[in-house]
């Protein structure tokens, strides 16, 4: 594992079940890590505690995306108090599933915020540190929802569209300030979404995925790990498939 000891890492949607496997993979890493949730997640301290190991640090911080002009100024506070984030991964996302008709405009626009402009809010937050510094890692999360094969996910698949747009434009306008910016494009994973689907959704998604299983937290957690390294130096504005073998579903 590439160590990682002298970077900053923030995390949105840190305690979801991937974002806590890329934290503790940032953490054995050596990396500091900042976790943003939700500011109601009573217990984040305890949880962010629970998963650091010997002499690492994971830091829950308190933050409420949909009220982004607040966010982006925590951030930047966050930034300055520690000379800079040096990683940025854009975990946090709502999906809703239901028929198009039956979404509000407020609902559309609340995932719209959420799943990608707060993306755009917390770059901005972080990007002049990262242009101070000449390096710094940016990593989004698109979908395989994206190939339009999914029924009842407007606003969440319209919201993925717009993270991809944003990924690969803001790679190309940093790219000489040594940031890189890619995307990760998981299949289904073994999360607590998982757990709300039926029995017969799973066999019909993991049927179609050419390795026969959902992935695992840990194993998304290892490509951002990737990707947030040094190790992807020449890697940019791509969007790294992490579905076991193209899936199809």
């Amino acid at each position: 594992m590439t160590q990682l000891s002298d970077r900053v890492v923030l995390l949105t949607g840190g305690l979801g079940s991937l974002g806590r496997a890329q934290a503790a993979t940032f953490a054995a890493a050596g990396a500091k890590v900042l976790l943003l949730d939700r500011p109601d997640t009573a217990d984040g301290p305890k949880l962010a505690a629970a998963l650091a190991p010997a002499a690492a640090t994971i830091t829950y911080v308190g933050c409420d995306l949909n009220a982004l002009a607040e966010a982006e100024a925590m951030v930047k506070a966050l930034a300055d108090e520690h000379g800079g984030i040096d990683i940025l991964i854009n975990n946090a996302a709502l999906i809703i599933n239901r028929p198009f008709e039956e979404f509000s405009l407020a609902e559309y626009e609340d995932q719209i915020r959420v799943n990608s402009s707060a993306a755009f809010a917390m770059a901005r937050a972080v990007a002049p540190g990262m242009k101070a510094k000449g390096y710094g890692k940016i990593v989004n999360f698109c979908s395989l929802t994206l190939n339009g094969r999914w029924d009842g996910y407007v606003p969440y698949v319209a919201s993925k569209g717009a993270m991809l747009g944003l990924t690969k434009s803001l790679a190309k306008e940093v790219a000489t300030e040594g940031i890189c910016v890619n995307a990760v494009s998981p299949a289904v994973v073994k999360t607590k979404i998982l757990e709300q689907l039926t029995q017969a959704q799973v066999d019909y998604m993991t049927e179609r995925i050419p390795i026969k299983r959902p992935g695992l937290p840990e194993e998304i957690a290892a490509v951002v790990h990737f990707l947030a390294s040094r190790d992807s130096s020449f890697v940019t504005g791509q969007c790294y498939d992490a579905s076991g073998g193209r899936a199809t579903y």
